[in-house]
């Protein structure tokens, strides 16, 4: 199974170990390509979901990728201690909304869903295991907003119940959705959306990403070992 990377910052590849001396193999729309590892091609798409969908395409049709595996640091909306590793089981858009014509908050109308599953949480969370690290799993919200502490968050706690909300995983679910692409997620929580000091949080996220790049290349190595 050949396996694509993406990031949606620097930082993110960069927590891998020996990522920063990496050359690109390919830059496309101003995206780098970079060969993570052999067959793995990897990239800092960008934040927000233009950006992570422009990049998740590159990756299905020049790449040819079976399966993307987005990593990043997200927050949490739960208490999750910083760090902690979350698999996410399914993305939902809080973004997208066509109430107005009678549609249910979140659907996505191209392909009449609110809810975008990933392949085999579970499975993810015992390869996990076997690589000796934790990981639990949970819906996860995506939209164009920094998610931080008020009536916004509130709502998107109250009305999608994820675990973790962040900028960039339903993009890429429903560009992977399309181009019958299996898509994961692993995310590091760095932030708690309903914390007096989620800035401070968020600003100083090493840890979090530390945990994060010890496990993702390994993590995807384990996976390009799997059968679809």
């Amino acid at each position: 199974m050949k396996i694509g990377l993406q990031f949606a910052m620097p930082a993110e590849l960069h927590a891998l170990p020996g990522a920063r001396d990496l050359t690109p193999m390919e830059t496309i729309s101003g995206v780098p390509f970079f060969e993570i590892a052999p067959g793995i091609p990897a990239c800092v798409g960008g934040v927000s979901k233009v950006n992570a969908a422009m990049a998740a395409e590159i990756l299905c049709l020049r790449f040819g990728v079976d399966m993307i595996l987005n990593a990043g640091v997200a927050g949490c909306a739960t208490d999750l201690p910083t760090g902690s590793l979350v698999v996410a089981s399914e993305f939902v858009q809080h973004d997208v909304d066509t109430t107005a014509v009678g549609d249910p908050i979140g659907l996505v109308s191209t392909v009449n869903q609110v809810a975008f599953p990933t392949w085999e949480p579970e499975k993810c969370v015992d390869i996990l295991k076997s690589l000796g690290t934790p990981a639990v799993t949970g819906r996860v919200a995506t939209g164009d907003w920094f998610a931080v502490k008020g009536d916004r968050s509130r709502w998107i706690a109250n009305t999608f119940h994820p675990t973790l909300v962040e900028m960039e995983g339903g993009a890429i679910a429903q560009v992977c959705l399309r181009n019958g692409v299996k898509f994961a997620a692993l995310k590091s929580v760095s932030d708690h959306l309903f914390a007096d000091n989620q800035a401070e949080e968020y600003f100083d996220f090493g840890h979090a990403l530390e945990e994060l790049g010890k496990v993702v290349l390994p993590f995807a190595l384990a996976l390009q070992k799997e059968e679809l």
